[in-house]
């Protein structure tokens, strides 16, 4: 069966098929970087990293361009307020992204241009549509005309006249008409600017990522993401020029990812309810904070409230703690190899899942179906039962995690993670157990409820087992 994916220019399913077989190309608009990274960003890196690990899973040669936009309005005045370059603003939140981005697991795409990189290309870009009559210069600015394009809206769905309206359209008095939009903006006094035929300038915002695309990944892109915010007017956008500039379709297929509520309130700098990934980090496990972004279908809002992540936490704790009880009770068994068949077998729902618009929260769901399953097994101790199953079930958490890159850890990893999160010295936690196992080998119990409940208000959570008292660090609201 096809992959089938939801292409939201069409407003459907459609069976995914790349325009070169067994190859793919694509893009994904990455972070404007002038802060560190919010959990909006998590989802929509986590999202297409599962797209892109999947389709390589499914044995497509995937070709991934990721971007990072490291000249920008946005820089330009945080390195000002900041008092410093902003090519060093730049530098520094790249390499925050990237550590975060590692820490979610979150694989390196093929390329990851910078637009300060890609400068020369936008200029012939640029060029290349005023030769076409489809831009002007005014006054140093270079816009592009958009009623000259007849296909405008064809992505977002709106048509000019909603656009004449004023919706999102800034008013310029350079532009011929208040819907074009910038393709290269004049310098202005103690402002980062390059050469270009039009005079001292730097590019627009939109041109960008369509330069980057034709200059990484040629001329028609079988995959482009990012975002539902960036529909219009950045995608419309890319549309416009990159379709005007080759004459070929720009993307076969455009996959756009749902907000991330905080509170049920939509996440702005306004409201601020800006969750940054490392404040999430601080409280949770990467394996928690990427298993709740992929708990929902990508396509979906998902709502971050004072107890989601927790959950995600339980989750991720109950999976980690059934891999750990099989490896310890039962590590003979799992020496046994699966036999492929059954795994593939085993796996079939979790692929249909996948294949259905890359499902990982329908994958997610079939994989706990499998851990309730391994648990019951256990408490049963059937030998003849447990060698058969074990190491498929074992096989399946292995396989599940190469796309989904959630249960990738060893058990020993992410208990270590959860350890460090408390709010108490590992030797202190340890000094505190000691002292309950004392009490309650003098029955007293009291003091032994007291150890505990002290412990959980610190954070940490015991579990008292055959081999001895275990102890994990819960999350935390924020």
């Amino acid at each position: 069966m096809p992959i089938k994916v939801f292409n939201t220019l069409t407003g459907g399913k459609e069976d995914f098929i790349p325009l070169e077989k067994g190859k793919v190309r694509m893009y994904v608009c990455g972070p404007t970087v002038y802060d560190l990274s919010h959990i909006g960003h998590a989802r929509s890196a986590v999202s297409f990293d599962v797209v892109y690990r999947y389709l390589r899973y499914s044995g497509y040669d995937v070709v991934y361009t990721r971007n990072y936009t490291d000249i920008d309005d946005k820089i330009i005045n945080r390195a000002n307020k900041d008092g410093v370059n902003w090519k060093d603003l730049a530098e520094r939140y790249i390499e925050a992204y990237n550590e975060d981005m590692a820490a979610l697991f979150v694989e390196k795409p093929t390329h990851t241009p910078r637009a300060t990189e890609t400068i020369k290309e936008m200029i012939d870009l640029i060029g290349t549509l005023i030769k076409k009559g489809y831009a002007y210069v005014m006054d140093g600015d270079v816009f592009y005309s958009v009623r000259k394009f007849v296909g405008y809206g064809k992505l977002s769905g709106k048509n000019i006249e909603e656009l004449e309206s004023g919706a999102r359209v800034a008013v310029d008095e350079n532009k011929d008409d208040p819907l074009d939009f910038a393709l290269w903006k004049k310098s202005k006094a103690n402002e980062p600017s390059w050469e270009s035929p039009w005079g001292q300038g730097r590019p627009g915002w939109h041109i960008e990522c369509s330069a980057m695309c034709l200059e990484k990944l040629g001329e028609t892109l079988d995959i482009h993401g990012g975002g539902k915010d960036l529909i219009f007017p950045h995608h419309e956008n890319e549309i416009a020029q990159s379709e005007t500039a080759t004459g070929k379709p720009f993307v076969r297929y455009w996959l756009h990812n749902g907000f991330v509520n905080i509170e049920k309130e939509k996440m702005s700098k306004s409201l601020g309810n800006i969750l940054n990934i490392r404040d999430a980090l601080k409280a949770h496990t990467p394996e928690s904070v990427r298993l709740f972004l992929l708990s929902s279908h990508y396509r979906s809002p998902i709502d971050y409230s004072g107890d989601s992540l927790k959950e995600a936490e339980a989750k991720a704790e109950r999976f980690y703690r059934t891999v750990e009880r099989m490896e310890e009770e039962w590590p003979e068994i799992l020496k046994k190899k699966a036999a492929a068949g059954v795994v593939k077998k085993r796996m079939r729902p979790i692929i249909e899942a996948m294949d259905d618009d890359f499902n990982t929260a329908g994958a997610i769901g079939i994989i706990f179906e499998e851990v309730a399953g391994a648990n019951r097994m256990m408490d049963g101790a059937k030998k003849d039962k447990l060698t058969e199953e074990l190491p498929v079930v074992r096989a399946v958490f292995k396989e599940a995690s190469k796309f989904l890159g959630v249960f990738s850890s060893t058990h020993e990893e992410y208990f270590a993670k959860r350890k460090k999160m408390t709010g108490l010295p590992a030797k202190a936690v340890e000094r505190l157990i000691k002292e309950r196992e004392e009490a309650r080998k003098k029955k007293d119990f009291k003091r032994a409820d007291e150890i505990r409940d002290e412990l959980k208000r610190q954070g940490i959570i015991l579990e008292d087992t055959d081999e001895g008292t275990k102890w994990t660090g819960t999350s935390f609201h924020f």
